[in-house]
C-alpha cells in the first residue's frame, strides 16, 4: 500500500483543477486494543461490492472530485502496518473533511471486520 501513489494518481484526474484539498486517512495497526488489551496483529475482511457501491456515492456528493480506498484485507498484518487507507479530494475543506469523515465511519461500521491476534 502506497498512499503516494493514490495522491499521485488524485493529481493526474482530468477535473484536479476543481481540487483544493487532498485529505488522506491512514489507518494503522497498533499495538493494544481500545480498551489496552495487548495484540499481535490482525486480519481485516472488507465487502469489496459494498465498498465500491459507497465509493461511487461517495463521488456523487458536492464539490467532490476523487475518492480513493484501499484495504489490506484477507492477510495478517504486524504492529505498524497500513490497514486502511482513505484519501478524498474535492473542492474546500468543509466537503472533503466530511466526505472523508463519513466514508470512515461507514466503512469501519459495516463494511469491514477484523479478527485480533492477542499475546
Amino acid at each position: 500500500m502506497d498512499i503516494s501513489e493514490k495522491i499521485n494518481k488524485i493529481k493526474s484526474h482530468p477535473d484536479y483543477g476543481k481540487v483544493g484539498m487532498i485529505l488522506c486517512h491512514n489507518g494503522v495497526v497498533r499495538e493494544t486494543t481500545r480498551d489496552g488489551q495487548a495484540v499481535t496483529g490482525l486480519r481485516v475482511a472488507v465487502d469489496q461490492d459494498r465498498l465500491d457501491q459507497l465509493i461511487a456515492r461517495q463521488k456523487e456528493k458536492k464539490g467532490i472530485v476523487e475518492v480513493l480506498v484501499e484495504v489490506a484485507a484477507d492477510r495478517d498484518l504486524a504492529i505498524g502496518e497500513d490497514i486502511m487507507h482513505i484519501v478524498v479530494a474535492g473542492d474546500i475543506r468543509e466537503n472533503v473533511i466530511d466526505t472523508l469523515s463519513d466514508t470512515l465511519n461507514q466503512v469501519k461500521a459495516g463494511l469491514t471486520s477484523k479478527k485480533q491476534y492477542f499475546k
